[in-house]
C-alpha cells in the first residue's frame, strides 16, 4: 500500500510539474549614474523607468555613484549592467591605467552606443576675476568627486595649460552640487565640472551668485588630442552668461558588460532610441543623443546585443 501511495504521489507531482507555466525569469538591471545634481542621473532614471516598462522580467534600479570611473569598475565587477561614462574614462579603463582608477584593464567592457557630449565647464565667482585657465593659479576649485570622470578631466586640462594641482590655494574633491554649495558660502572660488549643458549645480549656481565661465582655449584642447574635442557653451546657457564661452568636450558613452545577454542588450539599445523625446524630458542634454553617431569613436568594442540593432537600423551594414 504504501510503494502505490508513493507511485501516486510522484505521478502527481510529475503531472504538477509539467502542467504549471514556466516561470519569467527576472532581469536585473542596475543603472550606475552619478551624482543627483549632474546630468547621468536623471537620464538614468528615465532609462530605468523605460527599461522596466519595454522589457519583460526586467526589474530595475538607478545607482547614484562618483560616475565615470566607479561606474566602469561596477560594470566590471558585475554589479551593474549599465552605466554612463566619459569617453576617456572608457579608454583608460581598457587600458588598465591606475592612476585613473583601474589597476588593471577592465576587458570585459562593451559600448552599447555613443551618446552626448560633456562639456567641461569651468565656472568662478565674479569678484575672483578669474577669465582665463591662467588666472586659476593661487585660487581655490573643486574638481569633482576623487577619480571621476571629471576629476580626470581637471587633470588633463590644467596640465594642458601648464598647471597642476599644486598651483591652486586649495583643492576640493566634491560632486556637483556640493561644489556649488562651497561657492554660495564663499568657501571656494572656483569648480570644473564636466557635463551636459544646462547641469542643474551650474543653473542654480548663476541664478543666485554672479559667476565668470573661465574659456579653455581650442589650443589647449588640440594639446590634449582626442577624445577630447573644441567646443562652445553657447551664450544664454546660465543667467549672467552673455557670450559664447570655448571649451573642451567630450564624448559620453553608456557601457555594458559581456556577461549582460545578447537580448537584453539589444532591447536596452532599440528603446534608448525609440524613447530619445522621453530622455529629453529628462535632461535637454540627451538632445544632443544622434542614432547615426551611436557608434563612432567607440574605445571599447560594441556588444553583440547593441551590434545587432544597429544592423537593423541600417547603422552598420
Amino acid at each position: 500500500m504504501f510503494a502505490i501511495r508513493a507511485r501516486l504521489a510522484l505521478a502527481a507531482v510529475a503531472v504538477a510539474g509539467f502542467a504549471a507555466p514556466a516561470v519569467q525569469a527576472q532581469t536585473f538591471i542596475n543603472v550606475a549614474t552619478g551624482g543627483t545634481s549632474g546630468v547621468y542621473y536623471p537620464l538614468g532614471v528615465a532609462l530605468s523607468e523605460i527599461y522596466a516598462e519595454g522589457i519583460e522580467g526586467a526589474r530595475t534600479q538607478v545607482q547614484a555613484t562618483k560616475a565615470s570611473v566607479e561606474n566602469l569598475n561596477l560594470i566590471a565587477a558585475g554589479r551593474a549592467e549599465l552605466g554612463f561614462a566619459l569617453g576617456d574614462s572608457v579608454k583608460l579603463a581598457a587600458e588598465g591605467n591606475a592612476e585613473a582608477g583601474f589597476p588593471k584593464p577592465l576587458d570585459n567592457l562593451r559600448a552599447i552606443a555613443a551618446i552626448y557630449p560633456n562639456y567641461v565647464q569651468i565656472v568662478a565667482t565674479a569678484e575672483a576675476g578669474v577669465k582665463t585657465i591662467a588666472d586659476l593659479k593661487g585660487k581655490s576649485m573643486s574638481v569633482g568627486a576623487p577619480a571621476s570622470g571629471t576629476e580626470l578631466n581637471a587633470r588633463a586640462i590644467l596640465e594642458a595649460a601648464g598647471l597642476t594641482y599644486k598651483d591652486l590655494s586649495k583643492v576640493e574633491y566634491l560632486p556637483f552640487g556640493e561644489s556649488a554649495e562651497l561657492i554660495k558660502n564663499r568657501q571656494i572660488e572656483a569648480t570644473l565640472q564636466s557635463a551636459g549643458l544646462g547641469v542643474a549645480s551650474i543653473k542654480d549656481l548663476s541664478s543666485t551668485n554672479k559667476i565668470s565661465i573661465v574659456a579653455v582655449p581650442a589650443e589647449v584642447v588640440e594639446k590634449i588630442g582626442a577624445p577630447y574635442m573644441a567646443a562652445t557653451i553657447p551664450a544664454g546657457t546660465y543667467d549672467g552668461q552673455t557670450e559664447d564661452v570655448p571649451t573642451a568636450a567630450v564624448g559620453n558613452i553608456l557601457v555594458t558588460s559581456d556577461k549582460v545577454d545578447d537580448e537584453t542588450v539589444y532591447q536596452m539599445t532599440k528603446l534608448l532610441f525609440e524613447n530619445l523625446d522621453r530622455l529629453k524630458s529628462a535632461h535637454a542634454a540627451a538632445g544632443g543623443i544622434k542614432l547615426e553617431h551611436a557608434t563612432e569613436g567607440l574605445p571599447i568594442p560594441l556588444h553583440p546585443g547593441a551590434e545587432k540593432y544597429y544592423r537593423e537600423a541600417g547603422i552598420l551594414k
